[in-house]
């Protein structure tokens, strides 16, 4: 009977192993899905009229650092507005940007027209706050050809994993306006979270150690000692391995990485310190019988 009872308790055991790595991976699965079809979804603003001049933009990277994201626009121009079939325009065409944009950009007549890469300022947020950083900006683009304002029909797509972008587009006056927000993906913030829980955490098993062997008068117990300074110095690296590379100062070092780092650093010297006075005054040895 005892036999068969801890059988059953294995196989419940093993069971409730399984249902919970099933329930994880469906969980990240479910995350996942979710970011991707953040990143398909195209925002679309502007007319529908048949001359007009069509804008496909996408975010190609958030610099949080130097507070700017990367535009990449492919500009074609339609019906009379073109020649080529929308390769080149028919008359010199130039895009009217907002003032976050770098500069208007102009396209000669009859010259093929190629994707171009535009600096865009954020405004708001700060890096510091990492992870929970978050930014904005406005995007305006209108168009003008021979003198006049034509229309502008615009497709902005964010390809920057790293961040989610929060879009509102409408138009005004002829011209296609964004008011873009961008934070962290939710894939970044799940990761920074669990590293300060693993920093916290790794912190605490050093304490605990360092609190044994003190208790104990294990004196210099030099594979404790190796462990607790390897992981001082791991855990510089694993800090360092954070996505999007967020500087010292962070919100992330205040909450998690300098305490664990004084913790442990407190601990192998205090270990060391009164494991040499252990060491050099050994307790006497028990009367024999």
């Amino acid at each position: 009977m005892r036999r068969l009872a801890r059988s059953r308790g294995r196989l419940l055991i093993a069971g409730l192993v399984l249902c919970a790595v099933a329930a994880a991976a469906a969980f990240g699965v479910w995350l996942q899905f979710g970011e991707r079809q953040s990143l398909d979804t195209r925002y679309r603003a502007g007319g529908s009229a048949r001359d007009r001049v069509d804008i496909t933009a996408s975010v190609q990277r958030v610099d949080a650092a130097g507070r700017e994201l990367v535009l990449r626009l492919l500009v074609t121009p339609r019906g009379r507005l073109a020649e080529a079939g929308g390769v080149a325009p028919a008359e010199p065409l130039t895009l009217q940007t907002s003032a976050a944009v770098r500069g208007d950009l102009s396209f000669p007549a009859h010259s093929r027209i190629s994707t171009v890469d535009v600096p865009v300022t954020l405004t708001a947020g700060s890096i510091t706050d990492y992870p929970f950083d978050a930014y904005d900006t406005e995007l305006a683009f209108g168009a003008v050809q021979g003198g006049e304002a034509v229309p502008v029909r615009m497709t902005l797509t964010n390809n920057d994993a790293l961040f989610a972008a929060a879009v509102d587009a409408t138009e005004e006056d002829g011209a296609a306006v964004f008011y873009v927000d961008v934070a962290r993906s939710t894939s970044v913030l799940i990761f920074a979270v669990f590293m300060m829980a693993a920093m916290w955490a790794l912190a605490i098993a050093v304490l605990i150690g360092a609190w044994f062997l003190l208790s104990r008068r294990k004196g210099l117990t030099w594979p404790a000692l190796g462990w607790m300074a390897a992981t001082l110095f791991a855990l510089a690296a694993f800090r360092n391995t954070a996505p999007g590379a967020p500087p010292i100062g962070s919100l992330l070092d205040y909450i998690a990485f300098l305490w664990a780092e004084t913790v442990i650093a407190f601990c192998v010297i205090t270990v060391v310190v009164m494991g040499m006075w252990a060491e050099s005054h050994p307790s006497p040895d028990p009367p024999t019988p």
